[in-house]
């Protein structure tokens, strides 16, 4: 018995064994966008192991060709200096590489450019308007005038039109199965299309530390058929209240590890407001102040109404984390609710879609 390959396999096994519960996501999505950056991400890697594998091969059988101890020394050659064939082979191919990257770089980078509508995906767009929270997400449905708390609900086979903001701090949303991340930052607006070619529910995260309560900032992404989508909206828009200002106001203070709840009806412009910092009412819109500044600033009439200028939530040289909580940081009991769960689901259906229960304003506020 050939007990060397009875030992390699063994020696395997351990690495199988931690990587069983593992969820290759990135190389099993279930859209085109993360399809496309699967792809970009293979064709990468199989164009620099060209490299890699050659020089750590090389890497053990050099040293090994020409150790010390070795009998046959015939191939030695003191007088060797340059090779115009070697020369070239070890500077020739990588350029080669990096040309070819470079132009798969190029043109996977324009294609996939997050702010890129998605044009060859037949049918008329959803909208959707994400705003990161302290630490929860919000998702407004302004065609359905609904918004959702901790929960994105799509139709499969239509492309999704995303507009990003934070109320706060610095986050990225996240939804690994069907698109790549980008940044949320208060003040600003940002942009993502991506579709689901596949029903299931996938995981979405902020992938961005933003706080005590990050690690809990994360939300199921339920992908499901046209029927199925508009059979959630009904039930959504017979739950839940309506998102007013003061409803707003109220879910944007810090809360950690939110229930999915619904809001049946959203305040006008709220999106625009979030991203203006004008959410509160006498706060004058960060686009008009730059407007104002261009035309000479408000004089000295500026100085009486300079609170409507103020957009920092706190006083210049505090920071959250000079104040101490007043509740405990994990609001829900139920915690953990999520995790790093992945299920394509190809019969269109999707089950566990939770959240009409769940009252608007689920967790207590960290902080008043």
């Amino acid at each position: 018995m050939n007990l060397s390959k009875l030992i390699k396999p063994a020696l395997l096994l351990p690495l199988v064994l931690a990587l069983s519960g593992c969820q290759l996501i990135l190389l099993d999505p279930a859209g085109w966008v993360a399809n496309e950056e699967r792809d970009l991400l293979i064709a990468s890697t199989v164009l620099m192991m060209v490299i890699i594998v050659p020089v750590l091969i090389m890497a053990v059988y050099i040293p090994w060709r020409y150790r010390d101890s070795r009998k046959a020394t015939d191939d030695y050659d003191p007088e060797f200096e340059h090779s115009s064939l070697f020369e070239g082979f070890i500077w020739g191919v990588p350029v080669m590489i990096i040309i070819a990257l470079g132009a798969l770089t190029w043109v996977y980078t324009h294609r996939l450019d997050p702010y890129k509508p998605l044009d060859h995906i037949a049918g008329e767009p959803l909208e959707i308007e994400a705003v990161s929270l302290d630490w929860k997400w919000l998702f407004i449905y302004p065609e359905e005038n609904i918004a959702v708390v901790n929960q994105l609900v799509l139709p499969t086979d239509r492309a999704v039109n995303l507009r990003l903001t934070s109320s706060s701090v610095m986050n990225t949303f996240s939804v690994p199965a069907l698109a790549g991340m980008i940044y949320t930052m208060a003040g600003m607006e940002t942009k993502l299309h991506l579709v689901a070619d596949d029903a299931g529910k996938y995981y979405g995260r902020s992938a961005n530390y933003s706080g005590p309560g990050y690690a809990h900032m994360d939300f199921e992404t339920f992908a499901v058929s046209e029927d199925e989508f508009n059979n959630w909206l009904s039930t959504v828009k017979t739950s839940g209240s309506e998102l007013t200002i003061d409803a707003y106001q109220t879910l944007a203070k810090p809360t950690v590890a939110d229930s999915v709840s619904y809001y049946n009806g959203v305040a006008d412009n709220l999106f625009d407001k979030i991203v203006g910092l004008c959410v509160e009412p006498g706060k004058v819109c960060i686009g008009n102040m730059m407007m104002q500044d261009m035309m000479g600033g408000g004089g000295k009439k500026g100085i009486e109404t300079k609170d409507s200028y103020v957009y920092d939530e706190f006083p210049p040289g505090e920071g959250f984390d000079q104040h101490a909580f007043e509740e405990t940081l994990h609001a829900n009991p139920d915690e953990p609710t999520h995790g790093p769960v992945n299920v394509k689901n190809p019969d269109q259906t999707v089950t566990n879609m939770a959240g009409g229960d769940s009252a608007p304003n689920a967790s207590e506020s960290v902080r008043q």
